[in-house]
């Protein structure tokens, strides 16, 4: 079984065939898939499935705190099924592929304190963005 899985049946969600469907559709490393794309792939396991019950599915997920929405530069949300695992992620301009990377050290301590204007600083997201080896080429 897979970790998402897992997680999903420790906290004990109702796991229907299309629940599980989406579940394993997202599973994996660097799975960033927009909710079309989740669909997609969803129908060539269970091709009765919605896309209101991916939707749905997506909605439930996020709001358990299993899959994180990913937006960046006005494209499609993006679902992140490493919710669990802090990282950052590294953005293709060109295509849009999203990348987790996990840097070392503490992405606050460039932060001098004089830049955080009083504020308890408990996180920080960072997004890499650059071409990825495929747009480079073009």
């Amino acid at each position: 079984m897979s970790g998402l899985l897992e997680r999903l049946r420790g906290r004990g969600w109702r796991m229907t065939s299309q629940r599980r469907v989406v579940a394993e559709v997202l599973d994996g490393d660097h799975v960033h898939l927009t909710a079309d794309e989740v669909h997609a792939r969803a129908v060539g396991r269970l091709p009765e499935i919605s896309r209101a019950t991916v939707y749905n599915a997506l909605g439930e997920l996020v709001a358990l705190g299993e899959v994180v929405e990913v937006s960046t530069d006005g494209r499609a949300r993006r679902y992140d099924p490493n919710a669990h695992r802090p990282h950052q992620h590294l953005v293709c301009s060109g295509c849009g592929i999203i990348r987790d990377v996990h840097p070392t050290g503490d992405p606050l301590a460039g932060l001098p304190a004089e830049e955080r204007f009083g504020f308890t600083v408990a996180t920080a997201e960072v997004t890499y963005r650059g071409l990825c080896p495929s747009c480079a080429q073009r």
